[in-house]
């Protein structure tokens, strides 16, 4: 009798800490992390003499000068809130700049892809290459190979310069740094490599980070608006998922790989949370606009049609459910 009533008080108690916001959140997750901080590691990588495994997640940051390694192995690191950068096997990378406003890394050896679902005026995204410097400037993604000496812009664009030059590359073109000449950007064959390896790993990271997003995204909102440990738009720690995701305080922000980013007064509309569909990839090539204040739906040509919200809803509130004509539904019916 008194063993049943200890598990009937130790269920009450866990029923009430799971009933509050953010309770079981990681310690991790009390701060915003800066650009630098370990965000996923797989296989053999490290950073100095530290060898990276799963406790280094969220609580090792890459400092001014320090590299991040790869041997059979991949890295993901996170830059600016909503940019991600990932390593390739046997690949490093060296930290030139952790600022918020100037953020620079250089890639030493191998591979690397950037995503970048948000990126703001006065963000200063810089990778460096073979002595060649790339800002992006824009939400897309972003591949350096130092083997090859090239730079391709998948989707956004970015502005090279390699010593007096200096050339715009567009979204579907490539630039050979270790050409002779003037640079110039050319146009690449985007299937032919959404099927490499570091280009699929790069997408189904981006797809576990919104799954992390859909779930972090609604413990914030409470009572029909923001709740307790809500800072505004940045990094937040998802124990589930043991990793940090991008979370925007407005609207739905798309990856470009096609995954939903939610703020929290709109999670519960997303895709994920209807129908029971989980994974949900538009292609490589959807590139949606930016829900916030308005409707903007996907873009025609993949089988998706965008459902309004109910106007009952307040505009700030308001977000896209998705009715797929290839899938059946998985948004709300109406």
């Amino acid at each position: 009798m008194k063993l049943s009533r200890l598990q009937a008080l130790g269920s009450l108690v866990l029923a009430a800490i799971l009933s509050v916001p953010g309770a079981l959140a990681d310690t991790r997750g009390a701060n915003s992390p800066l650009p630098g901080t370990l965000n996923y590691v797989e296989g053999q990588a490290t950073i100095g003499d530290q060898t990276l495994g799963s406790n280094s997640i969220g609580s090792t940051t890459l400092q001014t000068g320090q590299s991040i390694a790869t041997d059979n192995g991949k890295a993901e690191v996170l830059l600016t809130p909503g940019v991600f950068l990932r390593l390739d096997d046997n690949s490093s990378a060296k930290m030139l700049s952790p600022s918020i406003t100037y953020t620079e890394v250089g890639l030493q050896k191998g591979r690397a892809m950037v995503e970048v679902a948000e990126i703001h005026p006065e963000n200063d995204l810089r990778i460096r290459v073979d002595g060649a410097t790339t800002q992006l400037l824009k939400k897309g993604i972003y591949s350096f190979d130092v083997n090859q000496g090239m730079v391709r812009v998948f989707d956004g664009e970015a502005r090279v310069q390699d010593g007096d030059s200096t050339v715009k590359v567009k979204g579907g073109h490539e630039l050979a740094l270790n050409e002779t000449g003037k640079l110039k950007a050319e146009k690449f064959d985007k299937d032919a490599y959404t099927s490499d390896d570091l280009y699929r790993w790069s997408s189904l990271r981006s797809s576990y980070l919104a799954e992390a997003n859909a779930d972090a995204a609604r413990t914030y909102f409470v009572n029909g608006w923001y709740g307790p440990g809500w800072y505004g738009t940045g990094w937040y720690w998802d124990p589930w998922f043991s990793a940090y995701t991008f979370i925007p305080a407005d609207g739905i922000f798309y990856s470009p790989f096609g995954w939903g980013f939610y703020s929290p007064l709109v999670v519960y509309r997303s895709p994920f949370l209807y129908g029971g569909h989980y994974y949900h990839n538009f292609g490589p090539y959807y590139r949606p606009g930016v829900i916030a204040h308005g409707y903007v739906g996907p873009r025609a040509g993949h089988g998706f049609r965008a459902v309004p919200p109910p106007r009952t809803m307040a505009p700030q509130a308001r977000g896209f459910g998705f009715h797929s004509d290839f899938h059946g539904g998985f948004g709300p019916r109406r």
